[in-house]
């Protein structure tokens, strides 16, 4: 959703459109797939090509960003429990075994990657964070837009930005227990 915004706001994205729409991700993926070699020990050559745009890379991969270039990374968090039923989901559309016992160590683990992740933003130099909420992205997308603008500067455009969350595609809320 981020990368659809950033778009929809005018900014260039660095995408080679080899990952397409799916029934997940129904306005595309908006991925570079040499940016999911970056912990492969070979030099991102990707990279200058990439400056002045927007790349999605997870999060898992930020560390291995050489620190030879500054970042303005925006680090989208969304509740844990909706990102393992969102997986959950993906998975099972691709015919794949779920345990679904697996709950709770999947998010103690996650919960420690993201705290690991946001600590090394925080430490090293080339990063500048904006950390934005899912929920909140789509339940105020302009809020959001004009934060997104006083990070990013005057070249998104806050309107287009903010029509681009589609709360539509917010199909794995986090539910009340008991509902």
């Amino acid at each position: 959703m981020m990368m659809q915004m950033l778009h929809a706001g005018g900014l260039a994205i660095a995408t080679d459109a080899v990952r397409t729409a799916d029934e997940s991700n129904p306005k595309g993926y908006f991925e570079l797939e040499a940016v999911k070699e970056l912990d492969k020990g070979a030099p991102p050559v990707w990279l200058p090509d990439a400056r002045g745009k927007a790349v999605k890379v997870v999060s898992s991969l930020v560390r291995w960003l050489p620190e030879s270039y500054d970042y303005q990374v925006i680090f989208m968090q969304r509740n844990l429990d909706e990102v393992i039923a969102s997986q959950d989901r993906m998975l099972e559309q691709r015919g794949a075994a779920q345990d679904g016992n697996d709950h709770d160590r999947l998010r103690q683990l996650y919960q420690a990657h993201v705290e690991e992740t946001l600590q090394l933003l925080r430490r090293r130099r080339c990063f500048a964070t904006l950390v934005v909420d899912y929920a909140e992205t789509l339940a105020h997308p302009e809020r959001i837009a004009r934060r997104l603008h006083r990070f990013l500067g005057p070249r998104l455009d806050v309107n287009r930005a903010a029509a681009a969350a589609d709360p539509g595609l917010y199909r794995n809320r986090r539910t009340a227990i008991g509902a």
